[in-house]
């Protein structure tokens, strides 16, 4: 294990600096900051006094399109006054072949910001312990957010922050109720079992083809993943297939999907703990 970890920078360059200056790029620029700032204030995930006592928050990269637009937008809101905290960005380099090490690095030192690179073997560990044929993200996921926990809690962090967006939720939403029989997705914000750190995600009201075109505009370095995402035929694929279908058919239903998991009517499902059926009488 070996872990490489900047001094603070003096205040970084805007990561506009490059940014075309297209009216469509600008206004889904606005669109993106303006859903990030609805769910930072919506889902509270700033605590009460921020302003006078920033809370530092741990901005999760992993190289892909996500990663990147989160820390652009974070960076966009922390410039127009709308989000007191302290930035760090942490890039776990989980031993993959080929896996450019210089790319994330390189990037961050050029915009200033303070980051950590994080350098763990969980590669090795994933492809040896999953068995042939089987999916390697949940085994993956688990090692992955164990390392971020140490490292938030090293770096004095409240938070970690992930790039999930509301394709991402949508497509958790329809895999745990197929495959897992239950109604479930991604929080916006969750405290973790310890109770110590939350896990926020600020892109949650975000479209994944928003997120793409402005990382195409935004011209970011791409790394692709050679673990999980070079594995054939997993269920999230399946899931992201039959949305896209749906969509194409009906254009704006991935929108209606994600807009339905902020509109859930207790009193007509059937989960006894969520809603007082046993009072629920006509009145005498």
């Amino acid at each position: 294990m070996s872990d490489a970890i900047t001094a603070e920078q003096p205040a970084a360059p805007a990561p506009f600096a490059d940014a075309p200056g297209a009216v469509t790029f600008k206004k889904l620029r606005k669109r993106l900051a303006r859903l990030a700032r609805e769910a930072v204030e919506t889902y509270a995930m700033l605590p009460e006094g921020a302003e006078a006592n920033p809370p530092r928050w741990l901005v999760c990269l992993s190289g892909g399109k996500d990663s990147y637009t989160l820390l652009a937008v974070l960076m966009d809101l922390q410039r127009q006054g709308h989000l007191p905290v302290e930035l760090v960005a942490c890039n776990l380099d989980q031993g993959q072949p080929g896996f450019p090490k210089h790319v994330l690095p390189d990037y961050l030192a050029a915009l200033g910001v303070e980051h950590r690179i994080v350098t763990e073997d969980t590669y090795s560990i994933v492809t040896d312990k999953v068995p042939a044929g089987r999916t390697y993200c949940s085994l993956c996921s688990r090692l992955r957010r164990g390392i971020l926990y140490r490292v938030a809690r090293e770096e004095n962090c409240q938070a970690i922050v992930l790039g999930h967006h509301a394709d991402d939720a949508v497509e958790t939403f329809f895999l745990n109720m197929i495959h897992g029989g239950k109604l479930a997705a991604m929080p916006p914000k969750l405290l973790n079992d310890e109770g110590d750190l939350l896990v926020l995600r600020p892109l949650i009201l975000s479209a994944e083809a928003d997120i793409g075109k402005f990382a195409r505009y935004m011209d970011f370095p791409i790394i692709p993943c050679t673990l999980c995402g070079s594995q054939e035929g997993l269920q999230r694929g399946a899931i992201k297939a039959m949305l896209a279908g749906w969509e194409e058919r009906r254009p704006g239903q991935r929108a209606i999907l994600a807009n339905a998991m902020r509109n859930v009517n207790a009193s007509h499902m059937a989960d006894a703990a969520l809603f007082d059926f046993k009072a629920l009488f006509p009145s005498s």
